[in-house]
């Protein structure tokens, strides 16, 4: 019993932070994605066809979060972009007080979108909010089609799904239609796309979407 008191004080506090967070990003217009997946299933890649879509007609700014190593930080910041890498020294998630202590190095002023990509797991990320307007959980078709249903939490807690890796979809034992129904068991809400960084399946839509809910955050 005592653990889940334990517990229950520290998902506290990072809420109370987390609403610190949400109200500098409310302040500055900006929509902020918190971009979850598990390790491999293609999040910086596709976090580098987002960038590289919009280009200069939308302001992106990225916080990376890594167990170790600068190296995601390295990919997205060839596009020169605002970039922050957080090195969580073997820390499965990255917390509100993390964002937080990264968001000085930032003009958020400057920005229309915000996005976290956070350390590779699909457990404790589900559980703590770092002051993001949404999560957008990743899953690849290489992984299996049971994700949803092994991680729950996760796409209970998402609000957009996107499936990527369609082009490996024939040659692997998976099958998006039964990826995206067992999704949907969890949370008929989820919005989903379908991508491949490779043949670039899925990004013009995934990328016009998520342009559409930055007009609605702006000040």
């Amino acid at each position: 019993m005592s653990v889940l008191t334990i517990e229950r004080k520290v998902l506290e506090k990072n809420d109370d932070v987390a609403r610190i967070n949400r109200g500098v990003f409310a302040a500055n217009g900006l929509f902020v994605v918190n971009l979850v997946s598990s390790p491999g299933s293609g999040k910086t890649s596709v976090l580098e066809q987002t960038v590289g879509y919009f280009g200069s007609s939308l302001h992106v700014a990225v916080i990376e979060g890594d167990c170790h190593t600068d190296l995601d930080a390295q990919r997205i910041a060839k596009f020169n972009i605002p970039v922050v890498q957080i090195v969580t020294n073997g820390g499965c998630h990255l917390d509100a007080k993390l964002v937080n202590d990264a968001l000085p190095a930032f003009d958020l002023s400057l920005a229309d979108l915000l996005v976290i990509e956070n350390v590779g797991n699909l457990v404790c990320p589900a559980n703590y909010d770092l002051g993001e307007a949404m999560k957008v959980v990743i899953v690849s078709t290489t992984e299996g089609d049971d994700k949803p249903l092994k991680y729950p939490g996760m796409f209970h807690n998402s609000s957009v799904l996107i499936v990527n890796k369609m082009d490996l979809a024939p040659y692997v034992n998976s099958n998006p239609d039964v990826i995206k129904a067992n999704a949907l068991k969890i949370n008929p809400a989820l919005k989903i796309f379908e991508t491949s960084c490779t043949t670039n399946q899925g990004i013009p839509e995934w990328c016009e979407w998520l342009r559409s809910q930055t007009k609605k955050y702006a000040v």
